[in-house]
């Protein structure tokens, strides 16, 4: 148990990755039962964090949520509390919520943002402004101003902003960077990631008007690829090319300019020879065949000067059949739901786990004064800081879509910009 001051903390988003509950129910996805919300109720059982609460856009939905979360946690798990504030009322639809739920904290408590990509951005901000940590899913913002701004204001307070991506805490992805820096100067890296078309039901109400695939899947390789180079090389350009016609079609119908699979291509300089370039390709896709085994299909490449990295993180030597299901492949790496032996949650060492309790140690380790949130930057955190290059390149890319021609990303004093 933590000696720190417990923290609070809201919980910004009711769905699937929050609680495993979306608008048809209980997730059927590798997420049935969240992983906000349950590393959170964890955490509280541990020690580290205090009062919980939770804000959506349609409080309506909270007594079904509360019952889903009593069946598939409560139930499950042994002394795990599930407790937590609400915003809006049970009776109330009101977007803007976030703005009473944030007011109604106080400076030092923490805010972990999982909603649609546009709100993002303002819920950030709102938050850092009232200095509150930040915790927010990728992609942090759509915009890359908008992530500057973010850096600025996490400066101005000494607020820990982070971003959620957890793949950085992957075991085989954390080893990969480590390797990668021993062989030389980058080369090529290729990156594919899907889900499969259910998806687009799941995000129907924002798939193709508010975000596209590129900035829901593509963001976790693409900081991977920057993690790997960071300090080493920087990109330059952006080109994008999209797949079109099932999002569309029946029986799933997005609107019009919904893209099926997304495709960037980025050309990166190295920042340590003139004469070293590479380049990298991330596709990603959310229209993948329906019951292939795996949710997530995604794995990358890596090729430098003196050698090569492969990772199939959809694979893990792991896999189970049951009778008229068939095979599925688990990533146990990832969130481990089985109990332990004395009926307690057993998925601490999880990566998904792991990145929310890193960013909840930093809040605490900041507020105690044992540490400032400028610390983490130079220690190989997803920090609003360390992150800005991804989202150069998604935001590239969709500008590249959109006007049909490359996209330059640019250093001008001290600012990354877009040509």
């Amino acid at each position: 148990m933590s000696d720190l001051k417990k923290l609070n903390v809201l919980m910004c988003g009711t769905g699937e990755y929050t609680t495993g509950y979306n608008d048809a129910g209980a997730s059927q996805s590798d997420k049935k039962v969240g992983v906000v919300g349950l590393t959170l109720f964890d955490l509280r059982r541990r020690g580290k964090v205090d009062q919980l609460g939770m804000v959506g856009v349609n409080g309506k939905k909270f007594p079904a949520i509360r019952k889903h979360l009593e069946e598939k946690i409560q139930g499950v798990y042994k002394n795990m509390d599930i407790n937590f504030t609400s915003y809006p009322d049970n009776e109330s639809i009101n977007p803007e919520a976030y703005r009473a739920a944030i007011d109604a904290m106080a400076p030092g408590d923490a805010v972990i943002i999982f909603t649609p990509d546009p709100s993002h951005f303002p819920i950030a901000k709102y938050a850092l402004e009232r200095k509150i940590h930040v915790l927010v899913t990728k992609p942090a913002t759509q915009l890359l101003e908008h992530h500057q701004e973010l850096i600025d204001l996490a400066e101005k307070n000494g607020l820990v902003c982070w971003v959620e991506h957890h793949k950085r805490y992957d075991p085989a992805y954390s080893d990969a960077r480590g390797r990668a820096a021993q062989l030389g100067e980058f080369n090529f890296f290729s990156a594919w990631m899907s889900q499969p078309k259910s998806q687009l039901i799941t995000f129907k109400g924002w798939a193709g008007k508010d975000s596209d695939i590129s900035y829901y899947l593509s963001s976790h390789h693409i900081d991977i690829c920057a993690w790997i180079l960071q300090g080493r090389a920087v990109p330059t350009r952006v080109v994008a090319s999209a797949a079109t016609g099932i999002a569309t079609s029946e029986p799933y119908n997005c609107v019009s300019q919904t893209e099926d699979t997304i495709t960037l291509l980025v050309d990166w300089q190295s920042l340590t020879s003139s004469s070293h370039r590479g380049t990298a390709v991330y596709t990603a896709s959310w229209t993948a065949p329906i019951g292939a085994g795996i949710h997530s299909k995604q794995h990358f490449y890596y090729m430098a000067e003196k050698g090569e990295i492969n990772i199939d993180q959809a694979h893990r030597g792991y896999d189970v059949v049951v009778d008229g299901e068939g095979i599925a492949w688990y990533n146990p790496f990832y969130m481990k739901y089985t109990p332990s032996e004395s009926g307690h949650f057993d998925g601490q060492r999880g990566y998904g786990y792991i990145s929310i309790e890193k960013f909840v140690d930093a809040a605490q380790e900041v507020n105690s004064g044992q540490a400032k949130a400028g610390d983490f930057d130079g220690q190989g955190f997803p920090t609003i800081k360390n992150t800005i290059i991804t989202t150069a390149i998604l935001h590239a890319g969709r500008v590249s879509l959109d006007e049909k021609r490359p996209v330059f990303i640019k250093e001008v004093n001290g600012k990354w910009v877009l040509e």
